[in-house]
């Protein structure tokens, strides 16, 4: 075999896509396509990150005879390039705690059930880039993901972009921040179609400590176009408010219309 059939074999054995393999060797899809063709070779440098990826030995790489995958004697291990390192900090003591790459052969809708790693990509994916159906890291994406800066279906960080997203800033359908922006939002400073906070802005509804909207409803401040209302509201303003969200607010809303209906402070 060829070193571009063994680099193929290697890879897909191993689950990564071209992508993925080219993110951990640090260089570009179009780089593994052409070294698998044949049509070009990786410098000594990337020859050894293989090598250490795949627990393999030069010779079996670029020996079209050899078909034992022999480690070197030197690099047992994969390379700690495709994990990580996270600091654990308990009072005055510091902890670094390496984390290696991790992949399970078992693949769930085309991808690995389990990914552990710098660049992480499965159904259940953990670390500093992670991407999956269940995702956690630094920058993570996915149905559910988790992190620092997130999106997905359901997203949770310190910014979260997403369906429902839920961080310190939030943008989304439904957002729930510090500070957030969405068709529903719920926040210190909210600014959305029906926001709720201490400062909310809502193009149709703001209920508030100070509200600015179509409708507002704020305790110390309220700034309506169509109606403002300082403290409590009676049931029958209640009613009024709803018949004007109802005539006012575009039919494939109604469905945010019924959820925002307990935030009136009756």
């Amino acid at each position: 075999m060829t070193f571009g059939e063994k680099l193929s074999l290697l890879r897909k054995e191993n689950n990564y896509t071209q992508e993925q393999l080219a993110e951990l060797l640090q260089v570009s899809r179009q780089s593994i396509s052409k070294w698998e063709s044949g049509l070009a070779y990786p410098e000594t440098d990337r020859l050894i990150k293989i090598g250490k990826l795949f627990s393999c030995s030069m010779d079996y790489l670029l020996n079209d005879e050899t078909t034992q995958r022999l480690p070197e004697p030197d690099h047992p291990e994969p390379s700690e390039e495709s994990g990580f390192t996270i600091t654990l900090r308990q009072g005055n003591s510091i902890r670094h705690v390496s984390i290696k790459e991790r992949k399970s052969k078992k693949t769930v809708l085309g991808m690995p059930l389990y990914h552990i790693g710098r660049n992480a990509h499965g159904f259940f994916a953990l670390g500093l880039k992670a991407k999956g159906v269940f995702s956690l890291g630094l920058f993570s994406t996915g149905i559910f993901s988790f992190g620092v800066l997130s999106m997905g279906l359901f997203a949770f960080g310190a910014l979260a972009l997403g369906g429902i997203a839920l961080g310190a800033i939030a943008l989304g359908i439904l957002a729930i921040g510090a500070i957030c922006l969405g068709i529903i939002s719920i926040g210190a400073l909210s600014i959305g179609c029906f926001s709720l906070g201490a400062m909310a802005v809502g193009r149709f509804l703001a209920v508030g400590d100070a509200a600015q909207g179509m409708i507002a409803i704020g305790k110390s401040e309220a700034i309506g176009r169509l109606y403002s209302h300082l403290g409590t509201i009676t049931a029958q303003e209640a009613q009024s408010i709803h018949q004007l969200l109802s005539s006012h607010v575009p039919g494939w809303l109604t469905w945010a219309i019924h959820l925002v209906q307990g935030w009136l402070p009756i």
